[in-house]
């Protein structure tokens, strides 16, 4: 703070000029008079800067100033007045220790300006003294304000976990439910399995023939396993000469077993030649055997795929919840991207397609991954909402000059011009009543620079909009709290 030019003090009936002050008595004028005093300060000179002690209270007497708030990197001027009687400073030093008392924003003279300046304490005394009711209704306003925020901040973070956990187990859900199915199935082949086997044990089946039989369950066992993934087009082809060979060779339900060979990869030229020295009682036995192996192996790979995807979900959670790992350590962002993409994959619509354009070999950032999926989240969320329903979501990385880059690409309608200085700030936000409260934007920006001393822009047009996340790769010297 510049130190002040003159100290002298106005007197009661001066101090009763300013609206701030008209309605005391004399006797409160008095003591105002007592213990304030007047400064000056030059033009372009600071009168106090914001998140510095709040040591007093202003009140202006002469000249403009110019109130501004650093928001964001970016100095925003609030408000120029040359009135008599605005005040600003030590406005909530009513409150005492209950609060920080630093400066919420920055004065600044614009001309050569001369103030009435109160101590914050004694301001403080005076307000508790005079105005007991007035002072009851500002701190019921102020923590009641500060426990709503506290309030939606925590209702946004449920609402977003919910919705996250309910995706997630929708996704979990479909593989959970193929194993189910398939291992019942699996039970009802393998039931068949044994009968064959009951069969072997009674001699029904010489020694030759079942080496025959184990030869031809290995080869087509390996071709289930193989079998590549067929169109429609080509499936229903072979499901249709399979049936027509199956059906003359006088095997029960044809065309019931004949997607099961083909789904293993087992065509008519492949069964005609493993059966072709069989009599046709033998070729009908040998065909169904081999049926419930294909069926059995194909069974066993659906369990497995279900069981692999079930795996993947549970990685990506643990991935994206960040909860097996240090609070901050050097982390793959092309893995946190993933695994943010996995919990939000129930919300994506089947009509927007998502692109990846990650750069290969990007080096690891030392972050706090939990905290940056937290910005993915809401970076993506925004992107869905803003195409609604249907589009083109792309994801992007690249590294340059010791900063990785992220980029959140959306062909949505756009950030209206008017509005997009704001949008990282607080409680702000385009959505209707009761589908946001605008704490997203705010809190990624808080994690991006202030956790990890990054940076967050956005370049916005019809049809495209990009949110650009920038992150060192050398760590800052100290963390910033969020």
């Amino acid at each position: 703070m510049t130190a002040p030019e003159a100290r002298e003090t106005l007197t009661p009936g001066e101090l009763r000029t300013l609206f701030l002050f008209e309605a005391l008595d004399d006797e409160q004028l008095a003591w105002l008079a007592e213990r304030g005093r007047v400064e000056t300060r030059q033009a372009r000179s600071h009168v106090y800067s914001q998140g510095e002690d709040a040591t007093c209270f202003f009140v202006l007497l002469s000249g403009t100033v110019a109130l501004s708030r650093q928001l964001h990197g970016d100095d925003i001027e609030l408000m120029r007045s040359d009135q008599k009687g605005a005040y600003a400073g030590a406005t909530q030093a009513y409150l005492g220790d209950r609060v920080d008392q630093v400066y919420p924003n920055t004065m600044r003279a614009v001309t050569d300006a001369e103030f009435f300046v109160l101590p914050a304490a004694e301001f403080a005394t005076a307000v508790r003294a005079w105005f007991p009711m007035a002072l009851h209704l500002l701190e019921g306003l102020f923590f009641g304000l500060r426990a709503s925020d506290i309030i939606v901040g925590e209702r946004e973070r449920l609402v977003a976990l919910g919705s996250l956990t309910a995706g997630l187990t929708h996704e979990l859900n479909n593989p959970a439910a193929a194993a189910v199915r398939a291992t019942e199935t699996l039970r009802d082949r393998v039931a068949h399995m044994r009968y064959k086997l009951a069969l072997i044990a009674d001699g029904r089946v010489d020694g030759k023939r079942l080496h025959e039989l184990v030869e031809m369950q290995d080869a087509a066992v390996k071709r289930a396993r193989d079998a590549r993934q067929l169109t429609a087009i080509e499936a229903a082809d072979a499901e249709d000469e399979l049936g027509d060979w199956l059906e003359e060779a006088g095997v029960a339900n044809a065309w019931d077993i004949a997607p099961t060979f083909v789904s293993g990869g087992i065509d008519a030229d492949w069964l005609a030649e493993a059966t072709a020295e069989l009599s046709d009682d033998n070729r009908r036995a040998a065909v169904g055997w081999l049926n419930y192996t294909v069926d059995t192996e194909l069974l066993m790979n659906e369990i497995g795929d279900a069981v692999d995807r079930i795996s993947g979900l549970v990685d990506a959670a643990r991935q994206y919840s960040q909860l097996d790992r240090a609070a901050q350590q050097p982390v793959d962002i092309h893995e946190l991207l993933d695994a943010t993409l996995v919990m939000l994959k129930a919300k994506v619509p089947a009509s927007v397609r998502v692109v990846k354009e990650y750069q290969p070999d990007l080096p690891l950032v030392p972050a706090y991954g939990a905290e940056l999926n937290q910005v993915w989240t809401n970076l993506i969320d925004n992107a869905l909402a803003a195409m609604d329903g249907t589009g083109v979501l792309t994801l992007a990385t690249w590294y340059e000059a010791e900063h990785v880059y992220v980029e959140i690409r959306d062909t949505g309608t756009g950030i209206d011009p008017e509005i997009r200085p704001r949008i990282f700030e607080p409680f702000f936000s385009t959505k209707p009543v009761g589908q946001g409260t605008g704490l997203g934007l705010d809190i990624s920006y808080r994690i991006v620079v202030n956790k990890h001393g990054g940076d967050i822009r956005v370049e916005s047009r019809p049809g495209d909009t990009r949110f650009r996340v920038c992150l060192p790769l050398v760590r800052p010297s100290a963390d910033e709290p969020l």
